[in-house]
């Protein structure tokens, strides 16, 4: 048999298709397989012996057998650097049929295939993660996104944590938990209330959180964020917006997805200035972040933003040199780009010139309504009346500035004035090497929302979304998984309560009383997966399993007996694939509790629990 593995190494490896940084990949050769790529199975026929093997000849006809060849290459001695034989071969299948094979659906979701190995507690500091794929059928993913129970209830005000006896759609509320069960948990009460949605994700950079060893880099991510992105829709209001921050990377990829999932609702692509010099590592100096923009109703959207209040700086353009009794003023252009018609007038002014719009412009506003507009004394010729004519736009009556698409440090903040409001908040502890500052939140916030209006932010981090939109006066909703030594949205939230001055605090009238909900979805086997990745030994490892067998919700798909009777096996793998392999046994509809199993003796859950998780579900 080892002569016939390398005989198909040898006539594999000639395929670049299946060659990645110089080894060759059982993914790619199953997937070319599976799809009874030309190329390959000419290459596997010019080989008698791979042939003979694979092949079933009927009558002049070679018949391919894909499902013995998928075995073939699953086997422990083809590349066997990897965990997927020993794993079928506990019993992973169903009815000799390898379960990726069958027509049930790969769902992709963090900590199930997003595993943080390392636990570290800060950003810069790499977390080997794992990430792979699991297969489920479309009953298990409507039991997985089935509504969750919440626990551990606290009402936070300045005077600390209090308990919980009512809930209102009005309350500020902080979740922790995965973010894409905690989604769909909040679809019941919350469909189509949410008016603005602003992300943070990561980035996918290779050295964030994201950080993954497998060849399917953009597949992984994008299936990781289409789950949340799906999840989050049914949330929005008929007149919001979503706001996504993400380098360049994955931006064009994130692009293309949301073009999707939200046809025609692209609004603009924000350009924001994080740095205050180049990045020196780079050869092109990293200097921008990208905020992808989509509204639910574009045109409505650009009827009802907010405009960008004018600056103290920029108010002090504005002076009354005759007197207008509507009082300061600036004069502005009375030009607008393109050719219309009833816009191609002439205008004489005072000195008796006569003026057309110059080439390639037009007047902007057509004869009769500018006619009204130099009577009443809103155009302006120059000091002597001999000008080309401009328009007077007044201090009192300007809504401010319409936004574009470049979004300067100066104006919104960069990443060391966020590092800045984050030391200042949390002290030594950074919880991100890439803060976002509180300004531009407030920007973001301040055009897509109005006070009392809900922000919903599902990658909470440090907490700068919901810090700003309750000093904004917005309602929030906010979502983190990760877990850190502090809980740092926690801290925030609790930091502006208690009138906190670092970021924009000291710009804002916030001080009326304030509060937020604090709550997270109770786990199950959520707690074995944190026991899995803290183990750093085999041995540990090895009493970690012999528990699970007597408490963990194991997957029906597997026998522990077959376990057992490999142990040989088992022992042989890596200490990463071991922990990949106890992370498939666990029952990922076991990984939180489910509402609807809250009365099952088997998880415990408290009668104040339950009455709580009951108003919860029934917010009117």
């Amino acid at each position: 048999m080892q002569n016939l593995l390398n005989e198909l190494k040898t006539v594999l490896s000639k395929d670049d298709r299946l060659v990645i940084d110089g080894q060759l990949s059982k993914n790619k050769i199953v997937e070319l397989a599976l799809k009874l790529d030309a190329d390959l199975l000419q290459m596997l026929l010019g080989n008698d012996r791979l042939k003979e093997q694979f092949f079933q000849q009927v009558g002049d006809t070679y018949v391919f057998d894909k499902h013995k060849f998928q075995r073939f290459i699953s086997n422990k001695q083809f590349l066997p650097d990897s965990y997927t034989a020993f794993k079928n071969k506990i019993g992973l299948t169903v009815d000799d049929e390898y379960i990726a094979d069958s027509k049930e659906v790969v769902l992709s979701w963090a900590y199930k295939d997003c595993i943080l190995e390392g636990g570290q507690t800060e950003e810069d500091v790499k977390r080997k993660e794992i990430f792979w794929n699991e297969t489920l059928a479309p009953d298990e993913i409507d039991r997985l996104l089935s509504p969750k129970l919440f626990t551990k209830f606290q009402r936070v005000n300045k005077d600390g944590a209090n308990d919980v006896d009512s809930f209102s759609n009005d309350d500020n509320v902080l979740i922790r938990g995965n973010n894409l069960l905690a989604l769909h948990s909040l679809q019941k009460n919350y469909q189509g209330k949410v008016k603005l949605v602003y992300i943070d994700p990561p980035y996918n950079t290779g050295n964030d959180e994201f950080g993954y060893n497998d060849t399917f880099n953009h597949s992984t991510w994008l299936t990781f964020m289409k789950n949340r992105l799906e999840a989050c829709l049914p949330l929005l209001s008929r007149n919001s917006t979503i706001w996504i921050n993400i380098g360049d990377e994955e931006a064009h990829y994130l692009k293309v997805l949301l073009d999707q999932l939200l046809p025609g609702k692209f609004m603009a692509n924000v350009l924001w200035q994080k740095r205050t010099s180049p990045d020196s590592r780079l050869v092109l100096g990293d200097a921008h972040d990208h905020i992808l923009v989509y509204a639910t109703d574009p045109d409505k959207f650009k009827k009802t933003f907010n405009k960008i209040p004018l600056t103290e700086e920029q108010k002090a353009r504005f002076s009354n040199p005759d007197d207008d009794p509507r009082g300061p003023w600036v004069s502005t252009d009375f030009t607008a780009q393109g050719y219309r018609p009833n816009q191609m007038y002439a205008i004489t002014n005072p000195a008796g010139e006569e003026y057309y719009p110059p080439e390639g412009t037009c007047w902007s506003k057509v004869k009769n309504e500018y006619e009204k507009m130099d009577k009443e004394g809103r155009m302006w010729y120059g000091v002597n009346g001999d000008a080309m004519p401009r328009k007077k736009t007044y201090l009192s009556e300007s809504e401010g500035i319409t936004p574009w698409t470049w979004w300067d440090n100066s104006e919104v903040g960069h990443n060391q004035e966020a590092k800045h409001e984050s030391k200042e908040i949390f002290g030594s502890k950074q919880p991100f090497s890439t803060p976002k500052p509180e300004r531009l939140l407030e920007r973001i916030i301040k055009i897509a929302s109005d006070k009392g209006d809900l922000v919903l932010d599902f990658f909470a981090g440090s907490g700068t979304t919901s810090a700003v939109a309750l000093k904004l006066k917005r309602r929030f909703i906010s979502i983190e998984q990760m877990e850190y030594d502090i809980d740092y949205p926690y801290e925030r939230i609790k930091y502006v309560i208690n009138g906190g001055e670092a970021g924009i605090s000291n710009d804002k009238e916030w001080t009326e009383k304030q509060d937020f909900i604090y709550t997270e979805l109770m786990q199950l086997n959520e707690k074995l997966i944190g026991e899995i990745n803290s183990v750093d030994s085999q041995k540990a490892l090895r009493r970690l399993w012999e528990l699970l067998k007597e408490e963990g919700f194991l997957s029906y798909k597997v026998s522990p007996e077959s376990i057992d009777e490999n142990a040989d096996e088992f022992e042989d793998l890596s200490l990463v694939d071991q922990k990949k392999m106890l992370f498939e046994l666990l029952d990922k509809n076991q990984l939180y509790v489910n509402y609807s199993e809250m009365d099952n003796g088997d998880f415990d859950v408290s009668e104040t629990e339950k009455q709580l998780n009951h108003k919860f579900y029934n917010l009117k």
